[in-house]
C-alpha cells in the first residue's frame, strides 16, 4: 500500500517514513478488523464519493490516519490518531490548513452522529468508514469486531453491540451522501437488522428486539 500513500502524500524522506509508520501501525498483531484491509476498503469506498468532497486529498489523508492508533478505546484512539496526523503531516509538506482539516476529520470518526449539515468532507469520510455495513462480507466484519472485543464477556458484548446497531438503525438516513445511500443503504439496514435479530436470539430466552 505504500504506492497508494506516496501517490497521495509524495515521496520525500519524511513522507516515506510516515507511510512506513502508518502501515506498521495498521499491521499491529492485536488488530482483527481495524487492519490494512479496513484501510484499503475505506480508501476504496472514498473513490465513488470523492467528487462530493470539498477536499478529497484531506479526506484520503484522514482515512490513512483515522484508526492509526487503535487500542480499543473509543474517543481516545481517535484523539491520539488526530494528534499523530498533526505531528507527522507538516514534515510531509502538507499545508497547515489541510493538516487541521485532516485532524478534524479523524476526530469526527469517533462519533459519526456529530456530523454537521453541510460538512461535505466529513460526509464522504463517514460514509466510506460505514460502507462495510452495506458491502459484501458483513458477517466476516461482525466476526472480526467480536474478536477485537474478545476480552468482553458474551452477554455484555451482545448488549453493547445491540445498542450500537439500534442506534444506527434508528437514524432516518444512515449515509449522508446520496451516492452512498444508493450504493449501500438498503443492504446495510438488512445486514444490521439480521445481526440484531441473531444477537437477540442468542440471549437467554431468545427474546426478539
Amino acid at each position: 500500500m505504500i504506492d497508494d500513500w506516496t501517490a497521495l502524500a509524495g515521496e520525500s524522506p519524511a513522507c516515506l517514513a510516515t507511510g512506513a509508520e502508518l502501515i506498521a501501525r495498521w499491521s499491529e498483531p492485536h488488530r482483527r478488523y481495524h487492519t490494512l484491509d479496513h484501510l484499503a476498503a475505506v480508501l476504496g469506498a472514498i473513490s465513488p464519493l470523492a467528487a462530493l468532497a470539498e477536499d478529497p486529498a484531506a479526506v484520503r489523508l484522514a482515512a490513512w490516519f483515522h484508526d492509526a492508533v487503535y487500542d480499543g478505546r473509543p474517543g481516545r484512539d481517535e484523539e491520539r490518531s488526530a494528534q499523530l496526523a498533526q505531528s507527522r503531516l507538516p514534515a510531509c509538506g502538507v499545508p497547515a490548513s489541510r493538516v487541521a482539516e485532516v485532524a478534524r476529520l479523524v476526530r469526527l470518526t469517533a462519533a459519526h452522529d456529530t456530523l454537521a449539515a453541510g460538512d461535505r468532507n466529513g460526509a464522504v469520510l463517514c460514509d466510506a468508514d460505514l460502507a462495510v455495513l452495506g458491502r459484501p462480507g458483513y458477517d466476516e466484519y461482525a466476526a472480526r469486531i467480536r474478536q477485537e472485543y474478545a476480552h468482553v464477556p458474551d452477554d455484555l458484548f451482545r448488549k453493547g453491540r445491540a445498542e450500537v446497531l439500534r442506534r444506527l438503525l434508528a437514524v432516518p438516513r444512515l449515509y449522508r451522501t446520496c451516492r452512498a445511500r444508493e450504493l449501500w443503504e438498503e443492504r446495510a439496514r438488512a445486514n444490521m437488522s439480521r445481526e440484531l435479530a441473531a444477537l437477540a436470539a442468542a440471549q437467554p430466552g431468545g427474546d426478539q428486539p
